[in-house]
């Protein structure tokens, strides 16, 4: 065996104190600005926020052409959502539209809330599932109810319909978006008086009669059969504009642009889920014939 053989293998050669010193040095001066850049970002909350907070920046801003997009100034608004930086951008943007309103950020709040013509309800509540919140509100009376939300899903879409509410906007949405959805929304806060100026159909009277069916336009009441039915505000309005001339196809366009606004943004399938909860709260879907590729007709089950 030779020499070389026998010798035992080299050892790791001493690291450089110099590179040592020098690598050290680097690490705290990186974790030094990485402290500086974390403390800069604490006292910047606002990168912090989502995306829509970002998007309704300038949405308190008030606009000249605001008066524009809402024509029922002074409505009394019950707005329910939890994430403060996006409430007080609505708020502000609410306010300088000329409306009331009054922010809660709970859902027990929202319940316990009263004094309000319609709420802005978002469903990621802190406390409660919104939908939950929904579906108690309606069951207390008619008060018109739009969801914000970013769950833009359509099952949630049609949920939320399903569940009684007037309209359903997805985050992240334009102040122009949201002022016309509570515009047309808004409007049906009151009953409307004027049947004569009405560019709908219309059978001469406050109260129409399509078989054992009575929609009074006055009350906003609709009885089946002489039992009272509990409608949202927008399934009262499509069953009166259907009912004002039972057997007639009207489109889904025509529906829209009638019950909720000329200016709609949203799918026609809106039409659709409020047509569904209608069938299930008369007990017949035979009341509501949908004619495929054209619309929808009311008339009597034979």
């Amino acid at each position: 065996m030779t020499n070389a053989a026998a010798e035992p293998a080299a050892s790791t050669p001493p690291i450089d104190n110099s590179i040592a010193t020098r690598a050290l040095g680097a690490f705290i001066v990186q974790a030094s600005l990485n402290q500086r850049r974390y403390a800069a970002f604490v006292r910047r909350p606002e990168r912090r926020r989502p995306r829509i907070v970002q998007q309704l920046r300038g949405f308190g801003q008030p606009s000249s052409r605001g008066a524009a997009f809402l024509h029922n100034e002074g409505v009394k608004l019950l707005l329910v959502e939890d994430d403060r930086a996006i409430a007080e951008s609505l708020v502000s943007g609410l306010r300088a539209d000329g409306h009331e309103v009054a922010h809660v950020s709970t859902g027990a709040d929202a319940l316990a809330a009263t004094g309000y013509d319609l709420v802005l309800l978002d469903l990621g509540l802190p406390d409660v599932d919104g939908r939950d919140v929904c579906r108690q509100l309606r069951q207390r009376g008619s008060i018109p109810i739009i969801m914000l939300t970013a769950r833009g899903d359509e099952f949630d879409r049609v949920l939320g319909l399903e569940l009684g509410a007037d309209d359903y906007v997805t985050k992240p949405f334009s102040r122009r978006e949201l002022a016309a959805r509570i515009r047309a929304v808004g409007r049906r806060v009151q009953p409307n008086h004027d049947d004569g100026a009405s560019s709908g159909p219309s059978n001469g009277g406050d109260e129409l009669i399509v078989g054992p069916l009575r929609v009074d336009r006055r009350s906003r009441r609709v009885h089946l059969h002489g039992e009272e039915l509990t409608l949202t505000a927008k399934e009262f309005d499509v069953l009166a504009y259907l009912a004002a001339d039972p057997g007639v196809v009207f489109s889904r366009i025509e529906i829209l642009e009638r019950v909720w606004d000329v200016n709609w943004y949203g799918p026609t399938k809106t039409v659709d889920a409020h047509v569904a909860a209608l069938r299930r709260k008369l007990g017949d879907h035979h009341w509501i014939e949908a004619v495929r590729g054209v619309g929808f007709r009311l008339e009597a089950p034979p």
